[in-house]
């Protein structure tokens, strides 16, 4: 067993979404004998991962969470370094000699992929890349192309509701929410007349939830449009809708709105289309040019057991863009093994294992990083809680940095040229928005709680008072 040091055990997480705030805040509570030091870094000069840059802008309840995490970061006992990208800017090696332990917090951030005949087609997007514009992520390129009037979302998740209620809703809708300006004159030019939502599988097994359904019927001016023949329900629908809450209001929102379009009187300018027991078959290219011109659908049946299986019929849809909705994924992680099946550091409850299998002393992870991404908030605290247990444990042989200093590590980054951005500097960048948001409001012609930069340099100009 190691001797104990008489110095506060030096941690570095990699990662400021939900993940990494929550694995810190939960090991400066948990029971221990010991003191511990603290530092949250993320490469983006903003914290919060994707509640910033990753749940559509007309979601202030969900955005909320971001109250949450302000309160653990305003204590002053987690510090944060943002701009720091590991990898270049930080290398294992470095996080090695200055902390004792790290946990990595990464998240996910591509998209899945979809094994299917055309998919990379001119008109082809991912769902993940998509939120990462209209969220302004100062990594990806502020231009969308914005010229297809029907469009495909293939998806039946959070994600693919996000994407589809973006694109079926006016641009001057989303005014009131924090969208930066390029998407807004994106949106604005967008001729979308139609929007179709394809899930492989029923009404009864659906992934999104009822807030996310519910904010469906929110937009103005937005039909939405269901097919008796996609309601189907097999033994094990039965089952789910009499045992499961959720799946019991879902199916009645559902199949109160299929009975009520019958009635409708008045069409709206834009439909959004929710389709069950359909899989993606093809995207189609009808004139050799490489760009989409539309998609082949496969019905599919319920098999009784919960899943379900391919039919003989197939239907073309003639839509000229195509939005994969069917997931995030993981990427690799410098210096660690990756999973690339599952898109996930192999490990152990949290504990980070090599090629062998065996638990490499002083590495973690948590969150999506970790089981993949899957799950809420909740699943997000109660695995961080499980990571932390383990460092807990594994405390008496962790002691090993060689120059665990706070200064240090800001002398190195300092040396390279990067220019850190922090809690500090997080406040400042969140005021300047907000006044953006408030010159936006007295200009008209609605009210505005604050307008994103989206800039990488301007986002650490402000935040670093420069």
């Amino acid at each position: 067993m190691t001797e104990r040091p008489d110095r506060p055990l030096r941690i570095a997480i990699v990662g400021a979404g939900p993940a990494g705030v929550y694995t810190a805040d939960i090991l400066t509570k948990e029971e221990r004998d010991f003191q511990v030091s603290i530092d949250l870094f993320d490469r983006y000069p903003a914290p919060f991962g994707l509640i910033r840059y990753g749940v559509a802008p007309d979601h202030p309840r969900i955005k909320g969470i971001i109250t949450a995490l302000h309160k653990v970061m305003d204590r002053g006992d987690i510090r944060f370094l943002g701009n720091v990208d590991y990898g270049t800017d930080l290398t294992l090696e470095d996080l090695r000699r200055h902390y004792d332990a790290v946990v990595f917090s990464t998240g996910a951030v591509r998209d899945a992929s979809l094994d299917v005949p055309g998919v990379e087609l001119e008109g082809s997007f991912g769902g993940a890349d998509f939120a990462s514009w209209y969220d302004g992520h100062p990594d990806v390129p502020r231009e969308w192309p914005m010229d297809a009037t029907e469009v495909a979302v293939i998806g039946n998740g959070n994600v693919a509701l996000d994407v589809a209620r973006i694109l079926s809703k006016h641009a001057d809708d989303l005014l009131v929410t924090e969208i930066p300006e390029n998407v807004y004159r994106a949106l604005t030019s967008s001729p979308v007349t139609d929007v179709h939502v394809f899930g492989r599988r029923g009404p009864a097994q659906v992934k999104f939830t009822p807030l996310e359904l519910r904010e469906l019927a929110h937009s103005r001016d937005v039909d939405i449009v269901l097919y008796e023949e996609d309601f189907d329900f097999d033994a094990g629908s039965e089952k789910a809708i009499a045992e499961n809450n959720q799946v019991r209001t879902m199916v009645g929102t559902l199949t109160n709105w299929l009975m009520e379009q019958e009635d409708r009187t008045e069409q709206a300018s834009r439909r959004l289309h929710l389709h069950f027991l359909q899989a993606p078959e093809a995207f189609l290219d009808a004139d050799g040019d490489g760009r989409l011109d539309g998609l082949r659908m496969r019905r599919m049946e319920l098999d009784g057991e919960g899943g379900v299986r391919p039919t003989e019929e197939t239907a073309d849809y003639p839509v000229q863009a195509v939005y994969r909705a069917v997931g995030y994924f993981g990427s690799p992680v410098d210096g660690v093994e990756f999973d690339d099946a599952r898109g996930v550091i192999p490990n152990a409850e949290g504990r980070v294992l090599d090629a062998d299998g065996n638990a490499v002393p002083g590495l973690y992870a948590s969150g999506w990083i970790k089981r993949g991404p899957v799950g809420l908030i909740g699943h997000t605290k109660g695995d961080s809680l499980e990571t932390i247990q383990h460092l807990i444990e594994d405390v008496d042989a962790l002691w090993t940095a060689e120059d665990p200093s706070e200064d240090a590590v800001l002398a190195l980054l300092a040396e390279r040229g990067v220019p850190v951005t922090t809690w500090e500097g997080w406040h400042a960048l969140d005021a300047h928005e907000k006044s953006l948001g408030a010159a936006a409001t007295e200009a008209g012609p609605v009210a505005r709680e604050r307008v994103k930069v989206v800039d990488r340099d301007e986002m650490t100009r402000i935040s670093r008072g420069e």
